[in-house]
């Protein structure tokens, strides 16, 4: 019998949006948000050929996910900040 294949994990762009928008469901602007993302996840979220060109944006020299500003490395696990 052969082992099963461990989950497979959602993509970054998937797991955030929903994230991002149930904290704007929930009342947070987007601009009040930041999405610290692991280098990985970033890579993964710069590739993503599922997302449209409107959903990622890298104008000023800041990346920005549906409006959300991110910031790369730095953190050993992806997260969404929101104002407290």
């Amino acid at each position: 019998m052969k082992p099963s294949a461990p989950p497979r994990r959602r993509s970054p762009a998937v797991r955030f949006r929903e994230q991002i928008e149930r904290a704007e469901a929930d009342g947070v602007a987007r601009e009040t948000m930041t999405l610290r993302l692991t280098y990985g996840d970033a890579s993964l979220l710069k590739r993503d050929q599922a997302l449209g060109v409107s959903d990622i944006n890298f104008a000023g020299g800041a990346m920005r996910f549906l409006g959300v500003r991110v910031e790369e490395g730095g953190v050993p696990q992806s997260e969404l900040i929101t104002p407290s």
